[in-house]
């Protein structure tokens, strides 16, 4: 088989920039990609069988692991009675039962093919009942690559260093408003000047997308306050956290109603799937009942659905939350000095964490930014030189799964604790 230097300078000639996704290029770590040809538990293995212990988990929907048995078999019973069929199919109203009894802010549900699509639709409906145009965001959070997302957005624009796309039009700037993510009185004010012309505020509850930011006390409760006083819809994006840090989503830790959700990642179980959920009288507002439209050639797919059943199934085990926080808390006990030592800081929260390339814990992007790229970027290939798989991007947080066994972390942490001695 070829090389990964090889699929790559193939794939330039044929995709733009030689990948499908822009953190894939390794564009802001430097050097070149590598291209995986299979996973197993917490392994990915490369086109030149170099494994790697994985920290990305394909950002985030894996917390099962690779190749997970059970959802293996899963996708391969459903696939053997066919890929799709652009009708209803039995898993659909299995998979939304599962999610409206996981997450009791949610009456109904409609699935999508993605998180984009997802986020995409909740704006639209929260417009569409609220009769509203403007949407208020907080800088750094990222929720998909729609266009009314993108202006001051984390993820990959943050990677890239940019804070916008081109090709976004005025309009869509204008109705988006950007404040700063844990700073109260911004959204007050915005409040105050466009109090009767906002239909929603989108927040991720712990921003996943520039690195782990994790609310302020009394933040999200506030949120909700001010966007009821306003009769304007609180929407969650928990693409990234929904069943990753418990059984349904953040809103039932931190005990918070926002009016709709957005999911996607582990509801899949590694394919592609987004949902939007929320209060019964809005979620009629969507078509084929109300007069907002959404649609989807595969939505409902239901080899997706199987994959995510069957994930969901095994999570409702509330032994493997509590596994897993075990072992992230060990996991970073065992570098947290080391971390320290070096100069700069970390974050987890059930099975996410970030190491900070800075001395403090960042509360927003502006702090965010503070974060030494060049030392991150050498922290990365270090890594990735000794068998590391984490995220190819300081603003992008690494997830744990069941099959990261203790001999796993072990490991990771020896290298990691090496890797910071040495950069």
């Amino acid at each position: 088989m070829a090389s990964s230097k090889e699929l790559f300078d193939i794939s330039k000639k044929l995709i733009p920039g030689g990948v499908n996704s822009p953190v894939r290029s390794f564009s802001s770590v430097g050097g070149e990609p590598i291209y995986i040809e299979s996973g197993k538990g917490p392994i990915i293995t490369d086109v030149e069988d170099k494994e790697y212990i994985d920290f990305c988990a394909s950002w985030g929907p894996l917390i099962l692991g690779h190749a997970h048995p059970e959802v293996v078999n899963a996708i391969k019973e459903s696939s053997e009675k066919g890929i799709t069929f652009g009708t209803n199919c039995p898993n659909e109203p299995i998979m939304a039962e599962l999610i409206v009894n996981a997450i009791p802010s949610i009456e109904k549900v409609r699935l999508t093919t993605s998180g984009t699509e997802a986020t995409m639709t909740a704006l639209r409906l929260a417009r569409g009942y609220t009769k509203r145009n403007k949407m208020v965001k907080f800088e750094g959070c990222y929720h998909g690559h729609a266009d009314a997302f993108l202006v001051n957005a984390g993820s990959g624009l943050l990677t890239n260093s940019i804070s916008s796309s081109e090709g976004i039009p005025e309009n869509a700037i204008n109705d988006t408003i950007v404040v700063p993510f844990n700073d109260i009185e911004s959204l007050k004010e915005v409040f105050n000047q466009y109090k009767e012309e906002i239909a929603c505020v989108i927040v991720e509850p712990i921003a996943g997308n520039m690195g782990i930011i994790k609310p302020n006390d009394g933040y999200l409760e506030s949120i909700r306050e001010i966007t009821k006083d306003n009769k304007s819809l609180l929407i969650f994006d928990e693409v990234i956290t929904g069943f990753r840090l418990c059984y349904g989503g953040y809103q039932n830790l931190c005990k918070i109603t926002p009016d709709l959700t957005t999911l996607g990642k582990i509801i899949g179980g590694g394919l592609p799937i987004g949902a939007i959920g929320g209060r019964k009288d809005i979620m009629d507002f969507l078509s084929p009942i109300g007069n907002v439209y959404q649609a989807g050639t595969l939505s409902g797919n239901p080899v997706a659905l199987a994959a995510g059943i069957q994930t969901l199934e095994i999570l409702k085990d509330s032994s493997i939350y509590d596994k897993l926080n075990i072992a992230i808390n060990v996991f970073i006990d065992s570098i947290k000095d080391d971390i320290l030592k070096a100069g700069y800081n970390y974050q987890a929260i059930g099975s996410m964490f970030c190491i900070y390339f800075q001395e403090n814990v960042p509360k927003n992007l502006t702090d965010m930014q503070n974060c030494n790229i060049d030392r991150f970027n050498k922290y990365f290939h270090y890594l990735l030189e000794n068998g590391i798989y984490c995220s190819p991007s300081q603003y992008e947080t690494n997830f744990i799964s069941i099959a990261h066994s203790n001999t796993t972390l072990e490991k990771a942490s020896s290298i990691i604790r090496k890797c910071l001695s040495q950069i």
